[in-house]
C-alpha cells in the first residue's frame, strides 16, 4: 500500500500498539518520529526492547518525552512538518484508574490538550488519536455503534477517552483540525500489554497458576488481532474526516460532525467467550488452567461487540484474524522472548 503520507509523529511509540504502526510505516518508507515517556506501569524492559527493534530503521527517531511537557512537545513539532500525528500515548488499564486516577488525568486529558495545541499551531492536516471501546460503558444494545450515545461510563479510564472525543471535536469546530477517533476493541498479540488478559493467563498456565475468571467466565470480548487493528489504522490516517452534510443538532449524530471529524470502532465484529478464549490459551500450550472464578471487577463490562460498518464503507476494510490464529501466534512470541520451552 502507497501511503498519501510521509512524515508522522507516532506518541506512545514504545507501546504496544504505537511499536506495531511505527514498525509497519517505517517499512513502507514513511520518517516516523516517535515519542514516549517510559513511565513504570508495565516493565520497562519491553518497552525498550519493542524500541530495539525500531531503532535500525534509518528513518526513525527517538525522545522520550512526557505529553504533560508542552516544551518539549512544542519543539517536536517545531523541528518537523508532520503530515499525520497519531496519538496513541495515555495511562492504559482500567482497573489502575481506580487506584491512581491523578495519572489519568495527567495523561489523557492535560497530554491531550497539549498535543491539540501543538496540532493547532502547527498546522497539521490530520491527529488520528485512540480511543477505547470502554467509552460505550454502561450501554448494552449490540453491537456498539460509532452512532450511539456514549455519556454513561463506569471507570475513569473510559470518562478521560470520552474527554478525548470531546475535545477532539472541539478543536476541530473551533480550529479547523481534522481529527479522527479510532475506539480500539481490546487489542492483542505479539508483544502485547504484561496486564492483559491473555499475556497473565498465558503466563499463570506455563507457571501452573490458576487464573482469575471474573464475572464467573460470563464475559464476551470483541478481540481484535493487533495486525488488524493496524491496516485499520494506517488506512485511517490516509483520509482525512469530512464533514457530514447532512448532520443536524436537532437530532445530533455521536459519530460523525459538521466539521472534520469521525469516530470509528475497530474491532473483529466478533464477540468471543471468556471460557472459549480460554480454551485457546489451553490449546496453543497444550495444557490445562487452573481457574479460580471470581465476580465481576468494578469498572469492568460483562460484554462488547463492534459495529464497524463505518469502517468497512469508509476505508474498506474489515479485521478478520481468529482468535485461534492470533493466540498461536502470541504464544510462539511469548515463549520465544520469555525463553519457555
Amino acid at each position: 500500500m502507497k501511503f498519501k503520507f510521509t512524515k508522522v509523529l507516532v506518541t506512545g511509540a514504545a507501546g504496544f500498539i504505537g511499536y506495531h504502526l511505527s514498525k509497519r510505516l517505517l517499512q513502507n518508507g514513511c520518517h516516523v518520529t516517535g515519542i514516549d515517556n517510559l513511565n513504570p506501569y508495565y516493565d520497562v524492559r519491553l518497552k525498550a526492547a519493542r524500541l530495539d527493534k525500531l531503532t535500525p530503521f534509518e528513518n526513525f527517531s527517538f525522545s522520550k518525552i512526557d505529553l504533560s511537557d508542552p516544551k518539549a512537545l512544542e519543539k517536536i513539532f517545531g523541528d518537523t512538518q508532520f503530515d499525520v500525528v497519531v496519538n496513541l500515548a495515555a495511562q492504559a488499564g482500567v482497573r489502575y484508574s481506580l487506584e491512581n486516577p491523578q495519572a489519568y488525568v495527567d495523561a489523557n486529558i492535560a497530554g491531550f490538550v497539549n498535543i491539540l495545541e501543538c496540532c493547532r499551531y502547527n498546522d497539521i492536516q490530520h491527529l488520528v488519536f485512540a480511543s477505547s471501546s470502554s467509552v460505550y460503558g454502561a450501554n448494552t444494545k449490540m453491537p456498539f455503534s460509532v452512532h450511539h450515545n456514549v455519556d454513561h461510563p463506569v471507570s475513569l479510564y473510559a470518562a478521560t477517552k470520552k474527554t478525548n472525543e470531546l475535545m477532539a471535536h472541539t478543536y476541530s469546530h473551533l480550529f479547523g483540525l481534522a481529527c479522527t477517533g479510532l475506539r480500539f476493541f481490546t487489542v492483542y498479540g505479539p508483544w502485547g500489554r504484561p496486564d492483559m488478559a491473555l499475556f497473565l493467563f498465558t503466563r499463570a498456565i506455563l507457571e501452573e497458576q490458576s487464573i482469575k475468571v471474573f464475572n464467573h467466565g460470563r464475559m464476551q470480548r470483541d478481540f481484535t488481532y493487533i495486525d488488524d487493528i493496524i491496516e485499520g489504522v494506517v488506512r485511517v490516517m490516509g483520509q482525512r474526516p469530512e464533514p457530514n452534510p447532512t448532520w443536524s443538532g436537532d437530532n445530533p449524530d455521536p459519530g460523525t460532525s459538521y466539521t472534520r471529524y469521525k469516530i470509528y470502532n475497530i474491532g473483529n465484529n466478533n464477540p468471543v467467550e471468556l471460557m472459549d478464549f480460554i480454551a485457546a490459551i489451553e490449546d496453543a500450550l497444550g495444557r490445562r488452567a487452573k481457574k479460580e472464578f471470581l465476580d465481576l471487577q468494578p469498572g469492568d463490562v460483562p460484554a462488547t461487540y463492534a459495529d464497524i460498518d463505518d469502517l468497512i464503507e469508509d476505508v474498506g476494510f474489515k479485521p478478520g484474524t481468529s482468535i485461534d490464529t492470533g493466540i498461536q501466534r502470541f504464544v510462539a512470541w511469548f515463549k520465544e522472548y520469555y525463553k519457555y520451552q
